[in-house]
C-alpha cells in the first residue's frame, strides 16, 4: 500500500465487532473487541479434552520411532474452527456485528494441500461441518510443528547452499533452525518426493485458517513467512536462492506473500450461511503468534521491548535497523509497513527460577524476595549462568556456573579477573540467577540493533508480578517497566490487527496502528501501568561493564562446551 492516510481518520463504525483467533499447539482461542477495544467474549476449544478423538497429548503427537519427530493432525484444527464458531454462537455472539476478523497461528508449523484441493475448499457445503469436506484435502495428514527437531540434516544443507549460517541468518533473519518451515519442506521433498509433488499448495497454520475462511488458499503474511528461512527479509519477497537450496518448483507451492495489515478476502459463504456473519466481513492476513502477542501488548514505537518472562523467557522488540546473526530472529513488523520486529527466546525461564529458588529460598517466594532484596545491585562482583535445560541463547548444555570478579566496585575498567567457584551463599545466588539473565537480555538486545536504553520495556508473564524482579529490570536496562496482566495476547492482538487492517481497507492505504490507539489505551483493556521508573544512570553504567564482562565468560563458555 502507498502512503499513510490521515491521522484523523481512524475511528471504526458503531456499534461493530472485531475478532481475533489464535490457533496455538494446545488449543484454539477467539477474543472479540468492541470499537472502543474493550473485550466483549473469549472462549477457547482444548485439543486433549475438546477433541479426544484425536487422541492427541498437548496439542502433538511424538513419534517414539523417528527422534525429533513431533506432529498435529491437520484436520483437528478444522474441526476444532467449526466447534469454536458453535461456542461462540452459544454465547449469543451476533456474528453479523463482526466487520472483520483476522488470526495467529502457532509459528513454522505448515499444512500441505493436495493437488486440486482449491476446488473444495470454495464449494463448501454450508449443511455440512468443515471436517466431513475436508478429510481428504491433505497430502500429509500430519502437520509438521515448531516442537519438530527431526531436521538437523537438512538445516546443514541448505546453510551451505546459501553460503553459510550467517549469510543465511543476513537473508531470512534467522540461521537454519530444525522447526523452520524451509528445513521442514526440505525433508518431505527428500524423503516422500510423491507426497511433494502431489502437493498443490503449502500453507503456514496462520495462512491455512485464513484459508478456510476466504474459502480460497491464503497468500502467507510477510511477518510469519520470516519464520521459514525462504524469505529475504529486506526485500519482504521469497529468496530465490533460499527457494533452490530447499525444493524444487517451491515458489509456486508457497504462493504470493502479503503484508500482514492486508485484505486476504470476504468471508467464505459457508460462513455467511452456517453462522450469518455479514457477507462483507473482511478477513485480514493471519500471522504467527509472537507478532500477534507483540501487536496484543500495544508495542508500536522503535525502542519498545517486551520481556515475557514464562516457562520460557521471551524478548522482542521494534527496530528500524536489524542485525541478523547467528542468533535470535528478524521478522518484519506485523503492524508496521518499514520497522522489524527482533526476537531473542532463552529455554531456561520459571522452570530454573523455581528450581534455584527451591534449593537456595527455602521453597519460598517470599525467602526468595527477600534474598533478592538484601543483597547489593552488581552482586558485589558475583555472576552465574544457570541453565536447568540445554540453553538456545547461548548454546550451553545443562550446568550451572558461578564466578567472582577480583576487587570488583562497579566502575573498573576492561580488565577485570574473574576466579570460577563452586558455590555462592544463598542471597547471592538468588541475585546472580535474576541479575545473569537480565545482562544476557541486555546484552543479546543490544547486539541485534535494539537501542540502550529502550523506550520503555512491557514486562508480561507469571513473574513479572514480582516487584523485586522488575527493580532490577529497570536498573539493568535503565528504563521504565510497565506491566500488563493480559490474557491471551496472541488472540487480543488478533482482533486489534483485524480493527488495524479494517481501518486501513476502509482508507485504501496504510494506517499507522498507533492511530487505532488514540485516546482508547486509558480506557480499555489495553492499558499499561508503570511499575518500575528507570534506574539510576549511574548504576547502568556499571551494569554495562558487568555485561561486557558477562559476555566474555559467555563467549568462552559456548567454546568450551557450546554446540553449533
Amino acid at each position: 500500500m502507498g502512503t499513510a492516510a490521515p491521522m484523523d481518520d481512524c475511528s471504526l463504525p458503531d456499534d461493530s465487532l472485531f475478532l481475533g483467533f489464535d490457533s496455538s499447539t494446545q488449543s484454539l482461542k477467539a477474543t472479540v473487541l468492541d470499537s472502543n477495544l474493550n473485550i466483549v467474549a473469549s472462549e477457547t476449544i482444548h485439543f486433549d479434552s475438546g477433541l479426544p478423538h484425536y487422541k492427541t497429548k498437548d496439542g502433538v503427537y511424538r513419534d517414539h520411532l523417528v527422534n525429533g519427530r513431533i506432529v498435529s493432525p491437520t484436520l483437528m484444527w478444522v474441526e476444532a474452527l467449526d466447534l469454536l464458531l458453535e461456542k461462540l454462537s452459544a454465547s449469543r455472539l451476533d456474528f453479523g456485528k463482526i466487520a472483520a476478523l483476522s488470526g495467529s497461528g502457532q509459528q513454522h508449523g505448515s499444512v500441505y494441500w493436495r493437488n486440486g484441493s482449491s476446488a473444495k475448499l470454495s464449494s463448501l457445503d454450508p449443511k455440512k461441518r468443515l471436517v466431513d469436506q475436508l478429510g481428504d484435502a491433505f497430502s500429509i495428514g500430519e502437520s509438521p510443528i515448531w516442537m519438530d527437531s527431526s531436521t538437523t540434516e537438512q538445516c546443514r544443507e541448505i546453510e551451505k547452499a546459501v553460503g553459510g549460517a550467517l549469510e543465511l541468518s543476513r537473508l531470512t533473519g534467522s540461521r537454519a533452525y530444525e522447526r523452520y518451515t524451509g528445513p521442514q519442506i526440505r525433508k518431505i521433498f527428500e524423503r516422500e518426493p510423491e507426497i511433494y509433488h502431489n502437493t498443490d499448495r503449502i500453507s503456514l497454520v496462520s495462512s491455512f485458517m485464513a484459508s478456510l475462511l476466504i474459502g480460497a488458499y491464503a497468500s502467507i503474511d510477510e511477518t510469519d513467512g520470516a519464520g521459514m528461512n525462504l524469505m529475504d527479509i529486506k526485500r519482504r519477497a521469497w529468496s530465490k536462492i533460499a527457494l533452490e537450496a530447499t525444493a524444487p518448483g517451491l515458489e509456486e507451492k508457497l504462493g504470493k506473500l502479503a503484508p500482514a495489515h492486508a485484505f486476504a478476502g470476504f468471508i467464505a459463504s459457508y460462513f455467511v450461511e452456517r453462522f450469518h456473519f455479514n457477507k462483507n466481513c473482511l478477513v485480514i492476513q493471519w500471522s504467527g503468534d509472537n507478532p500477534n502477542s507483540l501487536a496484543g501488548l500495544t508495542l508500536n514505537t522503535p525502542g519498545d521491548l517486551a520481556i515475557s518472562l514464562g516457562t520460557s523467557d521471551t524478548v522482542f522488540g521494534i527496530t528500524s535497523d536489524p542485525k541478523p546473526s547467528l542468533e535470535g530472529h528478524v521478522f518484519p513488523n506485523p503492524v508496521d509497513t518499514k520497522g522489524y520486529m527482533v526476537m531473542l527466546v532463552y529455554k531456561n525461564g520459571s522452570l530454573t527460577r523455581e528450581d534455584v529458588r527451591n534449593r537456595s529460598a527455602e521453597k519460598s517466594w517470599e525467602v526468595f524476595n527477600t534474598f533478592l532484596q538484601q543483597t547489593p545491585p552488581l552482586n558485589d562482583g558475583k555472576m552465574g549462568f544457570y541453565y536447568k535445560e540445554h540453553e538456545i541463547l547461548p548454546p550451553l548444555p545443562v550446568g550451572f556456573h558461578r564466578y567472582v570478579l577480583k576487587n570488583f566496585m562497579g566502575d573498573t575498567p576492561d580488565d577485570l579477573d574473574e576466579h570460577e567457584v563452586e558455590e555462592f551463599d544463598p542471597p547471592s545466588e538468588i541475585r546472580a540467577l535474576i541479575e545473569g539473565q537480565l545482562l544476557s537480555m541486555r546484552a543479546h538486545a543490544e547486539r541485534f540493533g535494539m537501542p540502550s536504553p529502550p523506550k520503555r520495556i512491557i514486562a508480561t508473564g507469571g513473574a513479572s508480578a514480582n516487584q523485586s524482579i522488575l527493580s532490577s529490570i529497570a536498573s539493568i536496562f535503565g528504563c521504565d517497566v510497565y506491566t500488563v496482566q493480559r490474557p491471551d495476547s496472541a488472540s487480543l492482538g488478533a482482533a486489534l490487527r483485524a480493527a488495524h487492517g479494517w481501518l486501513c481497507n476502509k482508507n485504501g492505504s496504510f494506517v499507522p496502528i498507533s492511530c487505532l490507539y488514540e485516546n482508547k489505551l486509558e480506557k480499555t483493556s489495553l492499558r499499561c501501568k508503570l511499575s518500575m521508573a528507570a534506574g539510576d544512570q549511574q548504576l547502568v553504567s556499571k551494569y554495562a561493564l558487568l555485561m561486557k564482562k558477562r559476555m566474555e565468560i559467555e563467549n568462552r563458555l559456548v567454546q568450551k562446551l557450546g554446540r553449533r
